[in-house]
């Protein structure tokens, strides 16, 4: 895997660049002092992956990534001194486009330093995301056994690159009084969760929460998967998470959330697949249009990156492509 290394900060640099050349396998693809360097270099050699940092003299990483991904786009992960004190530009990245965040490691005597095992962990789990078409093997489907309906509403949204940014659309466009409850999977680490609930409450009519073990399906609520463990409807109607399947590369896979809609939820529901990488909930989507419910992908003008939403398409999974803008009243349209 060749990998870029942008960050104004010789230390961290040299850190990053010793992580990636003790690994087998990984190379130094090259390296750029600021955003606006980052975009130039991006242009003449497309690499791999991007370890881009945010804080940088001139333009931050949030621009470079929106100018990348919209120009020349690869694979961003964000590596920031501190992923805590710098949530709100992570979510902005994120929104543009970035994958995942890690702080930056440190050197350390023995070559190893303090966050190099968690940097390469990211970055092994974003070279399994690269082949976008890949089905996942390790999720496989069962029966729905579903008989009963009822008259509550739950609406389910799956994404991951770029996702960030189309919820708050979507969010935002939603009456405080929504007569339906909302269920949101975002591939994005626990150890950003709770920011990233707390981000999206702020500009959202709707309260946002992080789902916890035994949560229930309310109206008027936002629950956000919130742990590295598939979040879940269970047999009694309440949410909860499990490791299982372990060889998913998507952790909380929206696969996983929408096959535990078709065993276990017994209302009437709408389904919506954003922005991301790969093709995570595509099979998932599709199993739910067959089974009745009203599903949306979004399209592809306005995906960071339409690799979700393709495969959707792909397999005709959904009863609507629609520009982000008008998902959040296709979703009240059909409630009312």
């Amino acid at each position: 895997m060749r990998i870029a290394i942008v960050n104004d900060m010789k230390m961290a640099v040299e850190a990053l660049r010793r992580i990636i050349v003790s690994f087998p396998g990984y190379e130094v693809a090259w390296i750029a002092e600021n955003g606006s360097e980052a975009v130039k270099c991006c242009a003449e050699d497309v690499p791999d992956l991007i370890l881009m940092d945010l804080i940088m003299p001139g333009m931050n990483g949030v621009e470079a990534t929106r100018l990348i991904m919209a120009t020349t786009p690869c694979a961003i992960l964000v590596v920031t001194a501190s992923v805590t004190q710098n949530a709100s530009l992570v979510f902005q990245a994120m929104g543009e486009g970035a994958l995942d965040a890690v702080s930056t490691p440190t050197l350390g005597i023995d070559e190893k330093g303090k966050g190099r095992e968690e940097l390469l962990k990211k970055v092994r789990t974003i070279g399994r995301l690269l082949d976008a078409n890949r089905r996942n093997p390790a999720l496989k489907f069962k029966e729905s056994k579903n008989a009963g309906t009822s008259d509550k509403w739950l609406i389910a949204i799956g994404a991951s690159t770029g996702g960030p940014a189309a919820l708050v659309k979507i969010l935002s466009k939603l009456p405080a009084d929504l007569q339906a409850s909302l269920v949101v999977i975002q591939h994005v680490d626990q150890q950003f969760s709770p920011g990233f609930a707390e981000w999206l409450n702020r500009q959202s009519p709707l309260p946002v929460q992080l789902a916890r073990e035994g949560d229930s399906i309310v109206n008027g609520r936002v629950l956000v998967a919130g742990t590295n463990n598939h979040l879940i409807i269970k047999e009694d109607g309440t949410l909860g998470y499990k490791r299982e399947p372990a060889g998913i590369p998507y952790r909380p896979s929206v696969d996983v959330f929408f096959e535990s809609m078709l065993n276990n939820w017994s209302g009437r529901s709408i389904a919506a697949l954003l922005t991301g990488m790969g093709r995570d909930g595509a099979e998932g989507l599709l199993r739910l249009k067959d089974s009745g419910v009203f599903t949306i992908a979004q399209s592809a003008e306005t995906c960071a990156v339409y690799g979700m939403p393709k495969a959707a398409a792909e397999l005709k999974a959904a009863v609507k492509i629609l520009p982000v803008d008008r998902i959040a009243e296709t979703m009240i349209s059909n409630i009312r």
